[in-house]
């Protein structure tokens, strides 16, 4: 089904598997062209297989969110491709997880630089085109882990995913005059690595998911892709610099 986003242009961070792939494929199936950017070419390039055979086109570009020359190169190489970006989603972040004593200095830096910082990066880099272009969306992935009841364990991964939500906030102020949305989103969904640890701790697993109302995690494509499609079309036109909890209704952002 075609809607409103048919020829716009998407750019997203970690689009080879899980939350990022959900994304990709849901904006295609609504029209989009997608330019997908992730570290491994085999699963972008898989992606991208998918993403053509629903009818959009697609482009991979391989490389790390840490590498300020990777994040323009993908920017640029959007430009070339399809004239430049409607919307981005900052969705590759390497986290560190465990308790404060286990989590060393290297593990919480990559987390900022893959997180924040590149975040930062590719909102400045894609500002200007937005612009010109008559505005875009911009999303960054966020975490319920940053207001959990109970932190341990998650303070360094909470602490980074935090750290993007002051972000959301100042470019959603600072460029609403030039229709540039910009939302936090906070998604519980299938990644591989959550899939791994249902299937290796299936009781911590069912008590997490007692904590969930809806009872169930997203799924990467229907429920968390489908929002961002819906969250880009102009009806949505009013809603910037907010926190999007797409988590079953576990997390309380206030």
């Amino acid at each position: 089904m075609k809607s409103s986003l048919n020829g716009k242009v998407a750019l997203i961070t970690g689009a080879g598997q899980g939350v990022g792939q959900g994304i990709a494929l849901a904006l295609a199936s609504a029209g989009a062209k997608i330019v997908l950017f992730g570290r491994t070419l085999e699963k972008l390039e898989a992606t991208a297989h998918e993403v053509r055979a629903r009818g959009s086109e697609a482009l991979s570009v391989s490389g790390d969110v840490c590498d300020a020359g990777d994040l323009e190169r993908a920017v640029a190489s959007a430009g070339e491709a399809f004239g430049g970006i409607d919307i981005l989603v900052n969705n590759a972040q390497q986290v560190p997880m465990g308790k404060l004593a286990k989590v060393t200095d290297e593990a919480f830096e990559a987390g900022f630089r893959s997180g924040p910082l590149a975040a930062f990066r590719l909102m400045k880099l894609v500002q200007p085109g937005m612009a010109e272009r008559g505005g875009g969306v911009i999303f960054n992935l966020v975490s319920s882990a940053g207001v959990r009841w109970d932190m341990a364990g998650y303070g360094a991964y909470g602490a980074i995913k935090q750290a993007m939500r002051p972000l959301t906030r100042a470019a959603a102020a600072e460029w609403g005059t030039d229709n540039i949305r910009v939302l936090s989103l906070a998604p519980h969904a299938k990644s591989p690595g959550l899939k791994w640890w249902i299937e290796n701790n299936p009781d911590e697993a069912e008590a997490f998911f007692r904590t969930i109302p809806l009872r169930r995690v997203g799924e990467c494509e229907e429920d968390i892709g489908q929002a961002v499609v819906a969250l880009c079309q102009p009806e949505l036109g009013y809603l910037t610099g907010a926190t999007i909890p797409l988590d079953g209704g576990q997390a309380n952002f206030d």
